[in-house]
């Protein structure tokens, strides 16, 4: 892989990393599996690594969560909340140990272990010993309060056994045996039978009505606390939490090296199905607090801390046939349709097979006994076919050579994976670049939804980008799922969307290669529409991000005909173009900036983009061209690099003071 395919590729795993975010940690909805998950997660990871330069501001592993949702009122954790590093093999925990004895030197120290909770994190305030305040982690500064659905939790006190001021963190989860008890009564209902476990603590915390969270059973471990207290190891730590009132985890171990861990995480590997609770792995941790507070934490995790993931759940299925979905670029993607298999409490029967090359080198055929990987709610991974298994009748699979929706030839350009509908107007691909435009990274319109829009599309209201504009409430409330008042809040939701920022309309426009940060990154450079649209592609390359792929693209989007006449049609319907607030000063041109730690008045994003606006750079990693490092609470290794390097430090307060 180049260092452009790294750009394009990068980019593809934030966009889709950031929106199964948003689904597991605000909607409680994941549509995919933690190992999926996982996979995506490390890859990008791999490629950072790879290619330090190209680690965006908006990457996911440049923090620790999402945005919450504004269901709840909102409670400022008393520290952050971070998330553990993971680790995936006996290798990677023995790296951990590495980098745990270079940080530290010749101190001694021993393991805590216990299986992972697969639940969902809990904050607890005390005063006085009695209970104030539930909240959930959030993005990790800010969580909601659930004070109300947690004080039905049997084993969560409502006052401690002694009078002290403490803030404790832990698991809330479902017992497996509750969870099949209320999927039977599901059943019995008639009503929709729940995912898997963790979802349904997660739902039940963040119910309006208590009465909902009382009938379910909700247990908790916790793990931490802070306050008054007088604890030098985790398991004094555990004990007092115990004295308290609180439920600890009773399958927690002592480990004094690393080996002793390797058993510990064999062992429970082979006996967490036996277990009454979800376990997706081990928390391993340092025990002795005085240690911990000398690794201290990075940006985003403690180093005293991992979390060893197992091996992700596999089971064993039939492909009964190969179709094929076509993308908003005319890209054909051939699709597994399984002998239905139940994973994890959900039924899965899809699974994407990517591209034609992949299935080749697979070698996957229609007929073919495979294994899956474990899926929460959606199409899992074909990881293996079992040739042994494979039967006379299983058949080659080939790439159609018309599209399956219109009819049009099918194309593959030399040197690509992707086949493509050669219709540009082609149904499928004319609706999903609709969807694409009114996305929340594109105009953000509210309440158009991907069957919304195909409602539009199909009824004829809407034909391209700019016949949104055009739209009136009579046109809409006929439409199933539309009365008066919805219909009026979408009209109102798209006047709101005429004006857009300069970076969010070329993204919206669905040129190839340029997803949201290289339209950023294009900005930088020309930053109004005609300033863009009057560069040459000699121009365009020299950009950083950008290169000769992504040069052509853009070049042969503007100057085709059609193209150019809809974007007229767009200025014509109204959209006006914000002038682009990423380079409105020149304060801090020519300094480049490195944010590490957490910092309070800003997140990590707002403040690189505060530095952007006003003419700095920002580097993702320091050395000696770095002009100033941000410093927050908990910085890592790049506050150390830099006092090596001496390079300029300097506060969250020093950097506002800088501003004025």
């Amino acid at each position: 892989m180049n260092k452009q395919q790294a750009i394009q590729r990068i980019v593809e795993l934030i966009k889709e990393i950031k929106f199964h975010n948003r689904q597991y940690y605000i909607l409680d909805k994941p549509l995919i599996s933690d190992e999926h998950y996982d996979v995506l997660y490390r890859e990008l990871v791999d490629l950072e690594k790879t290619y330090p330069k190209l680690v965006l501001p908006n990457s996911p592993t440049q923090r620790v969560g999402d945005k919450v949702s504004g269901d709840f009122a909102k409670i400022t954790h008393s520290k952050r909340r971070m998330s553990l590093e993971d680790a995936f093999s006996n290798l990677e925990l023995k790296e951990f140990e590495n980098r745990l004895n270079k940080l530290i030197g010749n101190k001694r120290y021993e393991y805590i272990c216990e299986p992972k909770i697969d639940g969902l994190q809990i904050v607890l305030t005390y005063k006085n010993g009695l209970l104030i305040t539930a909240a959930t982690r959030g993005d990790g500064r800010v969580g909601e309060d659930v004070t109300h659905t947690v004080k039905t939790i049997r084993d969560i006190p409502i006052k401690l056994a002694k009078a002290v001021d403490v803030v404790v963190s832990g698991e809330i989860y479902i017992s497996k045996t509750d969870f099949a008890k209320i999927n039977r009564d599901q059943v019995r209902l008639k009503e929709p039978i729940y995912a898997n476990p963790r979802n349904l603590a997660a739902g039940t915390v963040r119910q309006l009505d208590p009465k909902v969270a009382s009938v379910r059973n909700l247990k908790s471990f916790v793990y931490d606390i802070e306050g008054d207290i007088n604890s030098k190891t985790q398991l004094d730590m555990l004990q007092i939490l115990s004295v308290l009132g609180f439920s600890v985890n009773p399958d927690n171990k002592l480990c004094k090296d690393l080996d002793e861990v390797l058993e510990f995480i064999k062992e429970w590997d082979k006996k967490r199905d036996k277990l009454f609770y979800g376990t997706d792995g081990v928390v391993i941790k340092i025990n002795q607090i005085d240690i911990r507070n000398i690794l201290g934490s990075t940006a985003k995790s403690p180093r005293w801390a991992i979390a060893y993931k197992f091996p992700a759940e596999q089971k064993e299925t039939q492909i009964l046939d190969i179709e094929v979905q076509v993308g908003r670029q005319g890209t054909l993607t051939p699709v597994a349709i399984l002998k239905s298999v139940r994973l994890a409490g959900s039924t899965v029967s899809r699974a994407t097979l990517h591209n034609e090359d992949e299935i080749k080198r697979k070698d996957v055929r229609i007929g073919d006994t495979v294994i899956v990987q474990k899926a929460g709610d959606i199409i899992p991974e074909v990881v293996l076919v079992l040739k042994d298994k494979r039967s006379k009748n299983s058949r080659k699979f080939e790439m159609p050579g018309i599209c399956t929706v219109c009819k049009s030839k099918i194309i593959k350009k030399p040197g690509e994976v992707a086949h493509r509908c050669s219709n540009a107007q082609c149904f499928v691909v004319q609706l999903r670049k609709l969807e694409h435009f009114v996305s929340r990274k594109a105009f953000n319109i509210d309440g158009l939804g991907k069957k919304i829009v195909e409602q539009l599309y199909k009824e004829g209201l809407i034909k391209d980008f700019a016949d949104f504009f055009t739209l009136e409430k009579g046109d809409i409330q006929p439409l199933e799922r539309f009365a008066e008042k919805s219909a009026t809040n979408l009209i109102e939701a798209i006047q709101k969307s005429r004006v857009v920022t300069l970076d969010r309309f070329i993204y919206s426009l669905g040129i190839l290669h340029v997803g949201d940060q290289t339209a950023r990154d294009i900005v930088k450079v020309f930053n109004t529409w005609n300033k863009f649209i009057g560069a040459s592609q000699e121009e365009l390359e020299i950009i950083d991000g950008v290169g000769e792929k992504v040069a052509k693209s853009i070049i042969d989007f503007l100057h085709n005909k059609d193209n150019q006449l809809l974007m007229k049609k767009l200025f014509k319907n109204g959209v006006s173009i914000r002038e682009s607030k990423l380079s409105i000063s020149n304060k801090l041109a020519g300094k480049t900036f490195v944010v590490t730690g957490s910092l309070l008045s800003m997140s990590r994003e707002e403040t690189e983009a505060k530095v952007r606006s006003l003419g700095g750079k920002i580097s993702s990693s320091v050395s000696k061209n770095t002009d100033y490092v941000i410093a927050g609470d908990n910085p890592g290794s790049k506050y150390n690099k830099a006092k090596q390097l001496g390079v300029k430090i300097i506060t969250e307060s020093e950097f506002q003071n800088l501003l004025k």
